[in-house]
């Protein structure tokens, strides 16, 4: 894991840097920037449609008294996504505005949810039932008390 994050800490800014001079030979300095910029407020835009959707998925969720798992998940991976517009860059341009696309976000969430070995974890669908034992608790104490 931590190798990973290693070799993306040091490949994507490398792949924004190519891409970066690549975009302004072509276009020039100029166009390069308000590319950047524009891609970061159109993604802002995007992303805030996107959060309000599934912010009232999630509230739907409640009120049907459900887990609001996947919408919760979505939230997450949004600020992923607003995270990555936010950062200079075509590469994680792209990444972010990839996320912000609810069927690909959906699938990647699905997929990772499958992946991922939660211990413990049982969805909402196959939850046993406890043992639950009914007593009463007496306190001896009161008991006497009441005598």
């Amino acid at each position: 894991m931590l190798r990973t994050l290693f070799i993306l800490f040091l490949l994507v800014p490398l792949i924004e840097i190519y891409f970066l001079i690549q975009v302004g030979e072509e276009f020039g300095a100029g166009w390069t920037i308000f590319l950047v910029v524009a891609t970061a407020f159109i993604g802002a835009g995007l992303l805030r449609i996107q959060g309000l959707s599934t912010m009232q998925r999630a509230q739907v969720s409640i009120t049907q008294g459900q887990l609001p798992t996947l919408a919760l998940l979505e939230g997450l991976a949004l600020l992923i996504s607003g995270g990555l517009l936010l950062t200079p860059g075509f590469f994680t341009d792209l990444a972010g505005f990839l996320l912000l696309i609810p069927l690909v976000r959906q699938a990647l969430i699905k997929r990772l949810i499958k992946k991922a070995q939660f211990s413990g974890y049982r969805s909402s669908e196959h939850h046993e039932k406890p043992n639950i034992i009914e007593g009463e608790i007496v306190n001896e104490d009161d008991e006497r008390h009441l005598r």
